[in-house]
């Protein structure tokens, strides 16, 4: 057991977190690989900051552990609390936090002067990092004096210097404007891929999961609700909360009942009663691409009321309402209609999952 435990960089472990009578995290345990890219993600609310938080240190946990390295740094039972700097864990938040009376390289280098870095050493590691995140050019320049995203590399940079073997982001490109994000995006994991370090990042923005994640923890009040791999839970979502969160756009539910050998939504049979596996009422998972408007013959076809369309990589992704029921397709084309008028919605094929009315995943 012992042993398992050293080869995770970080391991979770019956973790809670209350404050006073309300519960943000009840009961999470989780493993994270050496040298993963774990991304925390899911609505505000979720507890994801609240656990990056006890992993740095900044909160103590009411109940469970938290080891780095198969070392113990937090304890709910025990009291045992290690102290942030004794972590081996350097943490960039959201905003840059910088000290605006010292220039870029003493920002990078104070960290390392409260370590008792020498003179040398300080100065080789500044220009080691400032030539990695590639702002050499702004070592003596004051934060006032250079841009948003220039301030955020050099937040990067200064937590990087003292070498941790964990880096912690609190949704650091939040600030950033749609461009910056992307190119900081490509940054962080070239990063990171440099470093080596097990990186943890917090964000509710789930293209930057699916991008940057090496590993993806979704969470959902607490809770997390799947661990993998981004295409994993992409493919084979375990939860109906994982199946709607994830995608662009998100996919479609549908409440089926059975009605002898088949499964129907609002009077249309959708699929064989067998996909139930016994129950009477199911959630059918149907993707966008899995939907076209029009009439199709030999398909379920759902009637609706178109809402909009918008353009996404080359298709068009239309969404229209079934009175509280959102639907969403990925077709060819605009439709020919307005807002307010109906269109028919063709299902194409299987449901891609089915997903029992508390939630989990029965196929």
């Amino acid at each position: 057991m012992a042993q398992a435990a050293i080869q995770d960089a970080i391991r979770i472990t019956h973790l809670e977190k209350a404050f006073g009578k309300f519960t943000a995290i009840p009961d999470l345990t989780l493993a994270v690989p050496p040298g993963s890219f774990l991304v925390l993600v899911g609505p505000s609310g979720c507890g994801k900051s609240t656990l990056l938080r006890m992993l740095a240190g900044l909160d103590e946990p009411t109940r469970g552990e938290i080891a780095f390295m198969g070392k113990t740094v937090s304890s709910g039972s025990s009291g045992v609390v290690a102290d942030p700097k004794e972590r081996n864990a350097g943490l960039v938040f959201q905003s840059y936090a910088l000290w605006p009376h010292m220039t870029v390289a003493g920002n990078i280098g104070w960290p390392l002067k409260v370590a008792g870095w020498d003179k040398a050493a300080r100065e080789e590691r500044i220009g080691e990092v400032l030539g990695l995140l590639g702002i050499s050019a702004l070592r003596d320049r004051y934060p006032a004096e250079i841009s948003g995203g220039q301030q955020q590399r050099v937040a990067i940079a200064r937590t990087l210097a003292p070498k941790p073997a964990i880096l912690l982001f609190d949704e650091p490109l939040s600030n950033l404007d749609a461009k910056l994000r992307i190119e900081m995006r490509s940054e962080l994991m070239r990063i990171h891929r440099a470093t080596g370090a097990t990186s943890v990042y917090v964000t509710h923005d789930q293209v930057e999961a699916m991008t940057m994640a090496t590993n993806v923890a979704v969470m959902n009040q607490g809770r997390v609700e799947q661990f993998g791999p981004p295409r994993e839970l992409l493919e084979r979502p375990a939860t109906t909360f994982v199946a709607t969160f994830l995608g662009t756009p998100p996919g479609n539910l549908l409440v089926a009942t059975r009605q002898g050998d088949w499964l129907v939504h609002a009077g249309v049979p959708l699929a064989p009663a067998a996909l139930a596996q016994g129950r009477d009422e199911v959630q059918l998972f149907y993707r966008a691409e899995q939907i076209t408007t029009g009439k199709a013959p030999d398909r379920p076809v759902l009637m609706a009321e178109f809402s909009e369309a918008a353009p996404m990589a080359g298709k068009v992704m239309v969404t229209a309402s079934a009175g509280a029921l959102r639907l969403s397709a990925i077709v060819d084309s605009f439709p020919d209609a307005r807002p307010g008028d109906p269109i028919e919605f063709a299902l194409s094929g299987a449901p891609d999952a089915v997903f029992a009315m508390t939630g989990e995943r029965i196929d």
